[in-house]
């Protein structure tokens, strides 16, 4: 009996053993599934960034005709990231340039396809953006010796067109794990202004960082809305003006690359209340920096790593007869009649959402953009997005005695009156298919 008594004793104690060591197995699955669904979406995200400096004199854009310049005073770039997940691919490049035009964006994109199968990516979602420094060669053909000659310069067209080319293929390359963060603030109260509306103004900086494993920047993306107009028409030294100290403190602080995102700036957002001077422009350029870097201590993790991607091809309408006669002569190398071909890209990228402006926009546009976005993340609307073509004004600008100032010469750089009303039908159009 007591044989029998310790064998069914040392039995229960083998079962009580194995039953805490299943529930301790339960848990152990139960706390690794809760892990997992707490882990973050990732993406594969790569970088890269490379100079596009003039080797020999160009004509500057931006200003008067006939201004050549005479060295380097800091670094241009062509800078592009691409963002993939199991499903869809963009890349985002953005140049320091006046404004790329839409025949070079797709030239980029055919390059681009010669090195990289279209089974592997689709370079139709390539999406272009310019900063609009006005300290850097002419790529439209507005700022040459006079109004009968080009100011563009066919050799630096091919180096901007090629590096910007190279850096998608690098940044395809160099694809890794990247977790998405995002945050948003606010700068420029004081000195950035609308001059010729100061109540309308968007003030917003929207930021989208990818970071590795490890909490390292890979890229970061920002979005803001002034003119690089530090440096005035009497400059003719290359310069991607104030984002400049941008690129160097990001670059410093955070490392990885870092884009600068132009924003909305028709009716001339611009600095006011400050020196034009390279020292401003760099305090300037490292003061939104410091800005970004205090808003990403605080960054929220995006919940999906889902891409989005919808373009759709659109014929701006144009009324400017100037703008017809520039093409018409060759001083413009695109084809503009009663229209100018060009595209809109409204995508998201995990928890933030984007659309490009073709030229620079009214605040008004930038405003009524990111009322259409739905997403919880931040708004991003990439002024001279795929395109320049000018100020894409409100039509109060073109009313016979509009107290808006400047409104002659902004609606002669202008395509017409009904462009931005245009542009704001597709976007509404685009917002409502795909979201």
């Amino acid at each position: 009996m007591e044989a029998n008594y310790r064998f069914f004793k040392n039995l229960d104690k083998r079962n009580v053993t194995r039953k805490k060591s299943l529930l301790c197995l339960l848990f152990t699955v139960f706390l690794l599934s809760v892990a997992e669904a707490q882990k973050p979406e990732e993406f594969l995200v790569g970088a890269a960034a490379a100079a596009i400096n003039p080797a020999d004199p160009v004509f500057l854009a931006g200003y008067k005709q006939n201004r050549k310049s005479t060295g380097i005073h800091d670094n241009l770039y062509a800078k592009a990231v691409v963002i993939s997940n199991n499903d869809n691919a963009v890349a985002i490049v953005s140049i320091d340039c006046i404004g790329l035009p839409y025949p070079l964006v797709r030239r980029i994109r055919d390059m681009v396809e010669t090195r990289i199968p279209k089974t592997d990516f689709n370079t139709d979602r390539i999406i272009v953006s310019s900063t609009h420094t006005h300290s850097a060669p002419d790529v439209i053909g507005l700022w040459g010796e006079d109004m009968r000659h080009s100011g563009t310069d066919s050799t630096y067209i091919e180096l901007l067109v090629r590096t910007a080319a190279d850096v998608v293929v690098k940044a395809w390359k160099k694809k890794r794990l990247a977790v998405a963060r995002y945050a948003t603030t606010t700068f420029g109260e004081g000195w950035v202004e609308n001059v010729s509306e100061s109540a309308e103004l968007d003030r917003e900086v929207s930021i989208l960082q990818f970071v590795n494993r490890k909490g390292k920047n890979i890229v970061s993306l920002v979005n803001f809305a002034c003119h690089p107009t530090f440096l005035d028409t009497e400059n003719t030294l290359v310069s991607a003006d104030f984002p400049s100290g941008f690129y160097k403190k990001l670059d410093k602080d955070l490392g990885g690359i870092n884009l600068y995102l132009q924003g909305a700036i028709g009716g001339w957002v611009q600095p006011e209340n400050v020196s034009r001077s390279f020292e401003d422009a760099e305090k300037k350029g490292t003061a939104l920096a410091e800005a970004v870097i205090a808003a990403t201590k605080k960054a929220t993790v995006s919940e999906t790593n889902t891409i989005r991607h919808a373009s759709r091809l659109f014929e701006v309408p144009v009324s400017n007869q100037n703008l017809r006669n520039l093409a018409m002569a060759n001083i413009i190398r695109r084809d503009i009649a009663d229209g100018v071909l060009t595209e809109i890209v409204w995508f998201s990228i995990g928890d933030a959402t984007f659309v490009t402006h073709p030229g620079e926009s009214s605040p008004l546009y930038s405003i009524e953009s990111k009322k259409l976005m739905r997403n919880k993340g931040p708004k991003f609307v990439l002024g001279l997005g795929m395109d320049e073509l000018g100020y894409l004004l409100k039509e109060e600008f073109f009313e016979p005695g509009t107290k808006l100032h400047a409104a002659p010469y902004l609606t002669s750089m202008s395509p017409g009156r009904d462009a931005g009303r245009a542009m704001m039908r597709l976007i509404t159009e685009l917002s409502e298919d795909n979201q």
